[in-house]
């Protein structure tokens, strides 16, 4: 605790003493810097943002300005070794002069940016930033505007979150989401369609990136169309012809408030037959269910089929009536657990969060609670104390009521260790489903959750299957104990992902947290006052758990200059693309064992790696550990809502992405290196 203290008033005078001020004010304009980290360590990427307080009736500028203006710009002076983002820049509103109508923000606006700390930057040093900010401010009048703002972070071995943080996080969610659903861009005589199925919009603008694709002060039509929508876009004085690609943010108004979606697509000519629509919602549904059943052969789910299994084995010397009931009760467990995920899905979505399959095992405490429950029934299996059946749904009680509590339980946990994998046909079903309205995005997360729990359920309810499982005997103790070390072995996957998130204090928490765990449960059993066992035990415990409030929060490590490959940016992969490199992408993390299975079988593999060198292939790592809205948008615009996702772009300018499979083979990489050219779709 006093080392953090000295860290944290370490930022504070770095932060006086830089060379130029944190903020400037001029009479129309407040500028100020801010940071997403108190204190860095070297490598890290951290967020900055410019944010603009500007006075009533005046606005300054979006990227494109519209029929006049100027878009706001930063210059930024680092040193050897750290690297600046491009602004990420929020949805604008319009501002109409007479005839004019340009793009901007009026009130206050917060700019955001990524800036990277050198990789040998030295702890106790300093990482010293200089932003040199121009702007156009306009009302009745226009006035150009310059300030030069600063920022001077101590560097040391754990980062710190500064006080910025959470105005920063509110800012990302205002930025414009990936599109979650295909759109077409039709050329007419006079000028573009955009067409999209969504829930009905109330309003819509489309606001181009470029200057002059679309009139900025003709009106756009909104019309239904079928089973779409579609917006008219009247030309501009530089109008795209077909093939060309068309960006820019879509705002749409309806029921919930305005959303802002990144649009990225190409102009098709007259008549074009629509292309890369989604599944409907019936084949969402079976594409959900085959998911599910695949997931039970995934290894995230390995450690839980120990408990089923032994269930199953326990069960077998019971009524067919208390087998089934054990069964549905375990199925209830899965599709409770899988409702709940949905609904927090849908109210961080209403949020305006960016979110997909897997993203609690982005948050560190999530994490640190799983990896937490499977050491206990690791020791519980083990033999160190004894659950019952109200919690794994083992032994003699299995008949009784608490029994089908315990069979509840273990298909939450089933779901729980589940979601860190993707399996085969899930991809489409949940792109489709995030971009729904609650009602079938709840009905694809059910039917995901059936297909989990089927093996299960057909089991519990067709006596028949159950005569090719073992007899029970005294042979299941042994079992048991033998497969407590799979529950071992996951909590010290969760601990490495930790490591991933938090460094090495991280992983002290942890282990501490386990060792007081240990220690409670032992202590549970040797007092002869259960009611004392008891409660000591629960202090104990609860003071674990309160461990977690301190774990340190760190960014992704940038890779070794020895990796192999490099950290994917939109930025390196469009330069990459423009020079006609071909290029491999991987989009992984730490939590996702289906990732780390790939990589090790297929990626990480000798001839593999010599493909990769012959072709001249370069290889970009998305790391999606910890939330990253550049990874999520890319994940979004080849219809996915969790990794892994890989991609190869053969080379040459303007080809296509060839998407591989979610499992992977030495193989299949190779083969898709020989895939012939196509041309690029975008």
């Amino acid at each position: 605790m006093p080392k953090r203290l000295l860290l944290i008033a370490l930022s504070m005078w770095g932060c006086v003493v830089s060379a130029a001020p944190i903020s400037a004010r001029t009479e129309q304009v407040e500028a100020q810097l801010l940071a997403s980290h108190a204190v860095v360590q070297p490598g890290q990427r951290l967020t900055v943002g410019l944010r603009q307080r500007i006075a009533p009736h005046w606005h300054t500028y979006w990227r494109n300005p519209g029929d006049s203006g100027q878009a706001t710009s930063i210059e930024w002076s680092l040193p050897a070794g750290a690297a600046a983002g491009e602004i990420e820049w929020p949805a604008p509103s319009r501002q109409a002069i007479g005839p004019i109508t340009n793009y901007g923000y009026e009130q206050q606006v917060v700019l955001l940016a990524e800036l990277t700390v050198p990789a040998d930057a030295r702890p106790g040093g300093q990482f010293a930033a200089t932003a040199r900010v121009n702007w156009l401010v306009c009302k009745d009048i226009c006035i150009p505007q310059q300030v030069e703002l600063g920022l001077d972070l101590p560097v040391a071995v754990v980062s710190l979150p500064g006080s910025d943080a959470q105005e920063l996080a509110r800012a990302r969610a205002k930025l414009p989401q990936a599109s979650p659903w295909p759109v077409q861009l039709q050329a007419g005589a006079q000028g573009l369609t955009l067409r999209w199925p969504a829930a009905a919009p109330t309003q819509a603008w489309f606001f181009a990136e470029t200057w002059g694709v679309v009139a900025h002060s003709a009106p756009q039509p909104l019309a239904r169309d079928g089973e779409q929508w579609a917006l008219q876009l009247p030309a501009g004085e530089a109008p795209l012809a077909v093939g060309k690609a068309l960006t820019g943010v879509l705002v749409l108004t309806g029921a919930e408030g305005a959303r802002a979606y990144r649009i990225s697509t190409t102009v098709a000519g007259p008549g074009a037959a629509p292309t890369g629509d989604a599944p409907g919602l019936a084949a969402a549904l079976l594409l959900a269910l085959a998911g599910g059943l695949v997931l039970n052969l995934m290894p995230c789910v390995f450690p839980v089929l120990s408990i089923k299994a032994l269930g199953l084995m326990a069960a077998a010397r019971d009524s067919a009536r208390v087998t089934r009931r054990h069964g549905l009760a375990y199925t209830l467990g899965v599709l409770a657990s899988f409702a709940l995920l949905a609904a927090v899905l849908i109210a961080l979505r209403a949020a305006g969060a960016e979110i997909g399959w897997g993203f609690q095992f982005q948050s560190p405490l999530f994490v640190l609670g799983v990896a937490y429950v499977l050491f206990a029934v690791g020791l519980s299996l083990s033999g160190l104390f004894d659950i019952g059946a109200s919690v794994t749904g083992l032994g003699s009680g299995l008949a009784e009521k608490p029994g089908y509590t315990g069979s509840f339980f273990t298909g939450v946990l089933a779901t729980v260790v589940a979601t860190p994998c993707t399996a085969p046909f899930m991809g489409a079903a949940l792109a489709f489903a995030l971009a729904q309205p609650a009602p079938q995005l709840l009905a694809v997360f059910l039917s995901l959750g059936l297909g989990l729990a089927l093996p299960y359920l057909a089991l519990s309810l067709w006596p028949a299957l159950q005569r090719w499982l073992p007899r029970p005997g005294a042979w299941m103790n042994t079992l048991k104990q033998g497969l407590a070390f799979a529950m071992y072995a996951a909590a010290v996957w969760l601990i490495w992902v930790l490591a991933q998130q938090t460094g090495p204090d991280g992983v002290l928490v942890a282990l501490a947290g386990m060792t007081v765990i240990a220690f409670a449960l032992w202590l549970r059993g040797v007092l002869a006052s259960a009611w004392v066992g008891n409660g000591l035990a629960g202090l104990l415990i609860a003071f674990a758990l309160a461990g977690g409030a301190w774990l340190p929060q760190a960014g992704p490590a940038p890779p070794a200059a020895n990796a192999g490959f490099e950290a994917y940016t939109p930025e390196r992969l469009r330069a990459l693309r423009a020079e006609g490199r071909p290029v491999f992408v991987n989009l992984t993390a730490a939590w996702c064992i289906s990732c780390l299975v790939n990589e090790r079988v297929a990626l990480s593999r000798p001839e593999v790696a010599a493909a990769f060198q012959r072709a001249g292939i370069t290889y970009l790592k998305g790391d999606w550990t910890h939330q990253d809205a550049r990874i999520s948008a890319l994940l979004a615009e080849y219809g996915r809502s969790g990794v892994p996702l890989y991609l190869y772009f053969p080379a040459g300018v303007g080809t296509s992405a060839l998407v591989l499979p979610q499992l992977l083979t030495p193989g299949i990489v190779i083969d898709a290196l020989a895939t012939p050219v196509r041309p690029s779709k975008e």
